[in-house]
This record gives C-alpha cells, sequence and structure tokens, in this order.
C-alpha cells in the first residue's frame, strides 16, 4: 500500500507516529511523509493524483496539518482518522456539547475568551478545572479552587508549534478523584486501559501501567467511538464518586503502555485504509497477539 503521513512539527521526534512509519516501511510498504509548517507542501499536486491507498494525520490543535487532511477527503480520499471525526474532538468545546448532548458523562462545561468571565459561574460549582479549547498534552490546564484565582488562570500560555496563541477556554467543575487518570486506548476496535497521573496532581505518585477494564468503562469508550466516528483514539476518564467521568478525547494519541503499540497500530492503520476508514465496534482487546510477520504480511 502507499500511504501519505501529515506529521506535525511537535512530533517530529516523537516514537508515535514516526516508529509506525519505519514499522510499516519495513513491511514493505510505501510511506510518503509530509511536514505541515516546516516544508513546502506541493499539496494541489499531491491530493489531485490521488495515488495514496489512505492519509494519516499526526497534528497539533490549531496545526495546518488538519487542514491538509481535509483537502484530501474533499476529493474521496481516505483519511485516517475519518477528518470530521478529528475536526469534531480537536475542538474541546464542540466534543464536550456532542458528547454531553448523545449522554455521555461529561461534565457540564463553559465556554469565554477570558478566565475572569467563569467568575460568573456559581461559586459552588467551584473548584474549576480551567483549560484551552484546543489545547492538547495536559497543556495549560489547572485548578482554580475559587473564583478570586481565575486571572492567574488565564495567564498566556506559549502556542503550541504550528499552532496559535489564545483562543477559547472551557470550564468544568472538578471531578473528585484520587489522583490518577484512567487513559483507554482504541486501537481499531481493541480497547487498552492505562493509569497514569493527572496533571492535576503532578506530585502524586502514580506508576504507568495497563490495568484491568471494566464492562462500563469499556462500553463508555465505545459509545464514543460510536458518536465521533473515530477508529484510533484515547479516552481520558476520572473514577468519580458517582462513576466514570469522561474529561478528554484525543485522536490519534501516543498509545503509552499499549502491549507491542507500535505493531497494533501500523496494523490498525493498514486495516483501515483498505476499508476506507470505516468505523468499527470496539470491544475488549484480543488476549493473544498476532505474530509481528502475520500483521504485516498482507500488502
Amino acid at each position: 500500500m502507499r500511504l501519505c503521513f501529515l506529521v506535525e512539527e511537535q512530533y517530529r521526534y516523537d516514537g508515535m507516529p514516526l516508529d509506525v512509519i519505519r514499522q510499516l516501511t519495513a513491511w514493505g510498504h510505501q510511506v510518503d511523509v509530509l511536514w505541515p509548517g516546516r516544508s513546502l507542501l506541493p499539496l494541489s499536486e499531491a491530493v489531485r493524483a490521488g495515488t495514496h491507498d489512505a492519509w494519516v494525520l499526526k497534528t497539533v490543535s490549531g496545526g495546518p496539518g488538519l487542514t491538509l487532511l481535509e483537502a484530501a477527503a474533499a476529493v474521496g480520499l481516505t483519511t485516517v482518522n475519518d477528518v470530521r471525526a478529528i475536526r469534531g474532538v480537536r475542538d474541546k468545546a464542540l466534543a464536550a456539547v456532542i458528547a454531553r448532548g448523545s449522554g455521555l458523562p461529561v461534565p457540564v462545561t463553559y465556554a469565554a475568551a477570558r478566565a475572569e468571565e467563569f467568575a460568573q459561574i456559581p461559586e459552588a460549582e467551584f473548584p474549576l478545572v480551567v483549560k484551552p479549547a484546543d489545547g492538547s498534552s495536559g497543556r495549560a490546564v489547572r485548578l482554580v479552587e475559587t473564583p478570586d484565582r481565575l486571572p492567574a488562570a488565564g495567564a498566556a500560555e506559549p502556542a503550541e508549534p504550528g499552532g496559535a496563541a489564545g483562543g477559547l477556554l472551557i470550564a468544568q467543575p472538578y471531578v473528585p478523584n484520587s489522583g490518577t487518570d484512567l487513559k483507554v486506548y482504541c486501537v481499531a476496535g481493541e480497547l487498552y486501559a492505562t493509569e497514569r497521573r493527572s496533571p492535576l496532581h503532578p506530585g502524586h505518585p502514580v506508576r504507568e501501567r495497563q490495568v484491568p477494564l471494566t464492562a462500563e468503562v469499556a462500553r463508555i469508550t465505545a459509545e464514543i467511538g460510536a458518536v465521533f466516528g473515530l477508529d484510533l483514539y484515547g479516552v481520558d476518564v476520572l473514577l468519580g464518586p458517582d462513576g466514570p467521568v469522561v474529561v478528554d478525547i484525543n485522536d490519534f494519541p501516543s498509545f503509552r503502555q499499549v502491549p507491542d503499540a507500535v505493531a497494533r497500530v501500523s496494523s490498525a492503520v493498514l486495516r483501515l485504509a483498505r476499508k476506507g476508514a470505516e468505523p468499527v465496534v470496539p470491544g475488549p482487546a484480543a488476549p493473544a497477539e498476532p505474530p509481528l510477520a502475520a500483521i504485516g504480511g498482507d500488502r
């Protein structure tokens, strides 16, 4: 197969997706890499040629990569994930509305251009978690205990490479938890649950590891894939006093602690490219892992 990867500057040296690109190449597939934000892109020719079986994006929020992926989708080319799904989760304000409207357990969400505006929220809903609507990787996520601390929560943050400074902020009531986030990854239908330290509790000692996936969290994660149309994604879940609560959704995440993540994600990219990125119904990961030769054998 012939694939085109769009890799933003922030992920220039990251194992995900660079190791996936190397794996696909080692399996004998042709992989072209475009670098939005740091090179001249022959976009019109690349899209018009239509010679790639699928386009794959590893992007930052607000970066140019999503526009390029949308250009490919506009002329009928396959994208991984579906480009409409990526847009739906990249805007965290939009994602919260879609998820809550679909009955998913998402906190009440407020939006404002300046953190000070959140002072209009009833004090009974504090503490608040305030973060950029286009943020990623836990950047600029702040716990605001009381309304008088809101100005500090709006302090300027450096823009992500390829992204834009400023923009909309969102605020959600803090969900009491142990300081451990549950990150659930979906790899084209297979689900993996992992634990990691919460960005709101940096001093809490947590060993990142794979953990058992409960039926309730698996159901919620599968519903998110169905609602947004995602195939490769991650979901941040807090185990609050009233049950699991979804606090973030990411397309093409790091897949940390997923066993044989590079081989599994590479295999998933190939399957989705062949199927035209048609969404699948997620379920628990299969207990047995296929040999690498079998994963990459069908070209």
